[in-house]
Order: structure tokens, then C-alpha cells, then sequence
């Protein structure tokens, strides 16, 4: 049983130890694999080009919407006048629920439920620095 609770607590409190502080702490390796969902719309490394979604090098603190050549969502372009920026806390957020996140979002993906799912991929992506980087 206290094991149970020990678990039970210990995930609660996942969420902000994996982004404590703004800093990316989740595991790019197994970020990598949860990335497999993000390929069919997106394109991460040297090379890669936009295709239904943009291309996610630098996206960590980048500001919303600012991929050359990419046609954002209204909704997105807005957040973006606002001087959003994807931080690891927005990134967790929009990957938890995208819809839920940006009313108007064109990303029609799901989202991903498991906490340490999300810090990986975010993980993951920061691995990836933008131009200029």
C-alpha cells in the first residue's frame, strides 16, 4: 500500500520535475521514439523541411509562429502578437491536448497523455537548435 502511495505521489509531482524551472530535464533518447507519432506532419534535424507542420529545429523558446515559409493557423498568429513563445511549460501544455491548448489550432494530432511522454519529446526537441543557434 505505501508503495502505491509512494508511486501515486511521485506522479503528481512528474510535470514539474521534468520542467522545473523552465529547463528541459526529460530523456531525449526515449524522446526520440514518442517523436516517431510527430513524423508523418513534422521534421526535426539537419535538413528538414516544413510539411503539413513546420519544421521544429529551435522550436523550444521560440516564438509562436515564426518558421519562415510556414502557413500558421489564425489562432497560432495570434498567440503569436501576444509574444507567445514555446517554452518547455507551453510545449507540455499544447502537447497535452493541442485543440484544448489553441481553440483554431490547424494541428489536428490527439496529443500525448503520459507526462513523461511529453517531457521526452520536449526533450528531444531541444536537442535540435535553430539557425543561428
Amino acid at each position: 500500500m505505501l508503495k502505491r502511495i509512494l508511486v501515486a505521489t511521485s506522479l503528481m509531482m512528474l510535470p514539474a520535475a521534468l520542467l522545473a524551472d523552465g529547463h528541459v530535464t526529460g530523456d531525449a533518447a526515449k524522446g526520440e521514439k514518442v517523436f516517431r507519432k510527430c513524423k508523418a506532419c513534422h521534421a526535426v534535424g539537419e535538413g528538414a523541411e516544413n510539411k503539413v507542420g513546420p519544421v521544429l529545429n529551435g522550436v523550444v523558446d521560440r516564438a509562436f509562429g515564426a518558421v519562415e515559409g510556414f502557413s500558421y493557423s489564425d489562432a497560432l498568429m495570434e498567440a503569436a502578437a501576444e509574444g507567445k513563445a514555446w517554452t518547455p511549460e507551453e510545449l507540455d501544455a499544447f502537447l497535452q491536448k493541442p485543440r484544448s491548448y489553441l481553440k483554431g489550432t490547424k494541428m489536428s494530432f490527439a496529443g500525448l497523455r503520459k507526462d513523461e511522454d511529453r517531457a521526452n519529446v520536449i526533450a528531444y526537441l531541444a536537442s535540435f537548435p535553430g539557425e543561428g543557434s
